[in-house]
């Protein structure tokens, strides 16, 4: 049976929820992998900033912007074990500055993925998915790049069906 692991990289602390800043105990993006998880059983990575992102919102976007505009790679905590062995990986990421965080092309680059199929799962509060899955297929070019789903936060707890058809859609679950 093929292996599944669902990696993601979600920032607590305040975040832009439906118009305004609001304070959450769990990030959006880890909030909607645990749900992959419960409906598939799949091994977990948090993509873990070694340097914590700053807790308020407006100094994270900023922090995420400089990053950007430096085509930064930063450091995260822990590797996976046994990357060869997963032929699917689920990975989730908040959309900042119009795609995928930095620290999310961190984490791809120290892997080779050639043959794996990759399902992007983006929340965001309107943006979409941003540019992040023709970024995705730009960076790991000898990976399968699927369909991603876009979530937005705000709705992230009540978007249980839309996960569940978007993993059948894709023959996950």
């Amino acid at each position: 049976m093929d292996r599944i692991l669902i990696a993601y990289f979600s920032h607590e602390g305040e975040a832009y929820v439906g118009g305004k800043i609001v304070e959450l105990e769990e990030g959006n993006t880890k909030a909607a992998a645990r749900m992959i998880q419960a409906m598939t059983g799949a091994e977990m990575f948090r993509i873990e900033p070694v340097t914590p992102y700053p807790h308020d919102h407006m100094e994270t976007i900023e922090v995420a912007k400089k990053e950007q505009q430096a085509d930064a790679r930063p450091p995260y905590k822990g590797k996976v074990a046994d990357m060869e062995s997963y032929s699917t990986i689920l990975l989730g990421y908040p959309n900042w500055w119009g795609t995928m965080p930095q620290i999310v092309m961190t984490f791809l680059e120290d892997y080779d993925l050639t043959g794996k199929t990759i399902l992007p799962l983006c929340t965001n509060e309107g943006s979409g998915m941003g540019s992040s899955e023709k970024d995705l297929k730009q960076l790991v070019p000898g990976a399968v790049i699927g369909k991603g789903l876009s979530i937005q936060g705000g709705k992230v707890a009540r978007s249980e069906k839309d996960i569940q058809r978007w993993l059948q859609k894709n023959h996950v679950i």
